[in-house]
């Protein structure tokens, strides 16, 4: 099991509380404290050595999202672009919002 609820009852070992970073050591047998909380049991090595190598994977993959980012960009707006033509060469000039009750626009100004 590599997570444990709070109120569980453990055995001997080191357990992190990764959202608040709080670290709690149990000599024998306890009952982990936070009703919501969520541990992990991980020696202290172990988290000493994640950080590091969170944040090299972090630095690599930068990259990575921001051309990720511009690509989603760049195709949005083709799309958009694409679908403002569309719905331009298909529309008749009608639109719902004006009401045309009296004629179109007085019938040009009577030409």
């Amino acid at each position: 099991m590599l997570t444990y609820k709070g109120g569980q009852t453990v055995g001997k070992g080191t357990y992190w509380d990764l959202s608040s970073g709080r670290r709690i050591d149990v000599v024998n047998e306890a009952v982990l404290s936070g009703g919501r909380a969520t541990y992990v049991r991980m020696s202290a090595g172990v988290m000493l050595l994640s950080g590091p190598l969170i944040g090299l994977l972090y630095a690599v993959l930068m990259p990575f999202v921001g051309i990720a980012s511009l690509a989603v960009l760049a195709v949005g707006g083709v799309l958009k672009g694409a679908y403002d033509l569309a719905v331009k060469s298909v529309s008749f000039g009608w639109r719902p919002i004006n009401a045309y009750l009296s004629g179109r626009k007085k019938r040009n100004a009577k030409r």
